[in-house]
């Protein structure tokens, strides 16, 4: 078992979220030390893993609790929560083309001033 502070560490996450993790019930079934401090298994920390993975898909609060309370529901929601993935995956790959085009541009850029400052440097 585990304490806040290093299931943190484990799954690189900041205490206070962590904590709004909790309290928002988007981990289930919290347990508690005889101090009545949350404590977490090794599920758990695969939990908080895979609710990571869901924010670095864009998935909003509100989002993460519908697909949360989906899982629950059961095998026949698997299709609402492919067609819920299907989206962030396209939106995220919108933002990677875009980020590409930025960086294509940076790189563009930097070529253009290094040969410019390759010039100056021969007078």
């Amino acid at each position: 078992m585990y304490g806040m502070k290093e299931v943190c560490k484990k799954v690189g996450m900041n205490y206070s979220t962590l904590k709004f993790y909790c309290n928002e019930g988007l981990i289930p079934n919290v347990k508690r030390d005889s101090n009545n401090r949350r404590i977490f298994d090794d599920e758990d920390i695969k939990w908080i893993n895979g609710l990571s993975c869901l924010k670095n898909c864009n998935l909003s609060i509100e989002e993460m609790k519908i697909y949360i309370a989906m899982i629950f529901e059961g095998d026949s929601t698997i299709p609402a929560r492919k067609k819920i993935l299907a989206q962030k995956q396209v939106e995220l790959k919108e933002k990677i083309a875009m980020l590409e085009n930025a960086v294509a541009f940076i790189d563009w850029k930097q070529n253009f001033y290094d040969e410019i400052l390759q010039r100056k440097s021969r007078n």
